[in-house]
């Protein structure tokens, strides 16, 4: 699963965390940290209290608890970025589309031998040579 939400940042529990769930219980979720500095540490996250941001809408405050994770198979490039990941594979079905997007994707793996990239044909019929362009701007890098 990925965390959502900064519970406890100083012991891992930031936005973007990723954990494997141990076990349930009714108000906490019994984890442990996948990467970083703080993996292999058993934590216990909490149910939140959250409110919609259109409150408006009711007569009433509605507020909801609930577990700040959600299913992780696979994160955006940017959810990607700082984290260091032993075994990347890059879905790329359309070009990147942002200044040193491809760069960060590739290089949250630890080694070259560790990564998987699949590039699509952005038309099945048509003839490819499977390359992925680099957005760069030379603006940004000369200042």
């Amino acid at each position: 699963v990925i965390l959502l939400r900064n519970i406890d940042p100083a012991n891992g529990l930031c936005n973007g965390t990723r954990l494997v769930v141990r076990g349930f219980e009714r108000n906490t979720i019994d984890a442990e940290i996948v990467i970083g500095q703080h993996a292999g540490r058993r934590v216990f996250l909490p149910r939140i209290p959250l409110c919609p941001s259109d409150n408006d809408m009711f007569p009433f405050k509605f507020k909801r608890k609930q577990f700040p994770i959600r299913l992780s198979f696979a994160m955006t490039i940017n959810k990607a970025q700082g984290q260091t990941i032993p075994i990347v594979g890059v879905y790329l079905p359309n070009p990147v589309f942002s200044h040193g997007q491809l760069y960060v994707a590739l290089s949250r793996a630890t080694a070259k031998r560790n990564i998987k990239i699949l590039i699509q044909k952005e038309k099945p019929k048509e003839k490819s040579n499977n390359s992925m362009k680099n957005i760069v701007y030379k603006e940004v890098l000369t200042g």
